[in-house]
């Protein structure tokens, strides 16, 4: 899932200073997961901008809002009569969804409530890893389900580099080295073959910002380009 961490209150504060009616707009997906941006923290920031409004003797008011997914225009055209009764909104959704409520949303001022973070996992409750960069050449099948792009600090390809040492990672011995972990699984799972051929530098002049299209809709949209 995407995480996210919410930005510091006084730059959020700062952000908001200037409209007198704020929507705040939760996400009920990847940010609710990860205790962020979800419907009960959307709540919470307004509570808490009100506060600050009142002691600051400004006059605002901030109404809340939350959609299952900011990232789908479907769930953004719900918004559509909130988003009219105020002056601003803003978002805790990941950088996608305040990108895309900003371009659904053309003549409303749109401000970023969170940080986006990375793609990770729940490690333990409060507690999320990296485990993906979104590097658009996966190598999972390769290197046996283990990311050397987001594991290793220095992104090594083919093999662990001279600091290694004891299977710990000369950034930090308390962390594992990406390609012991690798070597260990492919081992324990057969496939050591894997490390011979040479994985080619990365190719970081790829087309950005990205596009897919799936098969099935080729022929409907290749007619309008």
């Amino acid at each position: 899932m995407i995480v996210a961490q919410r930005k510091p209150f006084a730059e959020i504060a700062e952000a908001a200073a200037g409209y007198r009616r704020v929507l705040v707009a939760g996400c009920g997906t990847c940010v609710a997961v990860c205790l962020t941006g979800g419907e009960k923290e959307a709540g919470i920031l307004a509570a808490q901008l009100d506060i600050a409004a009142q002691l600051g003797e400004r006059e605002q008011a901030f109404g809340v809002a939350c959609v299952e997914r900011q990232c789908d225009r479907e769930f953004l055209d719900e918004l559509a009569a909130q988003v009219a009764e105020h002056d601003a909104v803003l978002s805790l959704a990941c950088g996608a969804g305040i990108q895309f409520l900003a371009e659904r949303y053309p003549d409303t001022p749109v401000l970023a409530g969170v940080n986006t973070t990375f793609i990770g996992i729940n490690n333990d409750v409060g507690v999320w890893g990296e485990r993906c960069r979104s590097c658009r050449d996966c190598l999972l099948s390769v290197t046996g389900g283990v990311c050397p792009i987001a594991l290793c600090p220095k992104g090594m390809l083919n093999g662990p580099c001279g600091g290694a040492e004891d299977g710990k990672c000369e950034t930090d011995r308390e962390r594992d080295c990406a390609w012991t972990l690798i070597y260990q699984r492919l081992e324990n799972t057969g496939r050591l073959a894997n490390l011979e051929p040479i994985i080619t530098a990365r190719n970081h002049q790829a087309s950005l910002p990205g596009r897919q299209v799936h098969p099935a809709y080729e022929r409907r949209y290749s007619a309008h380009e």
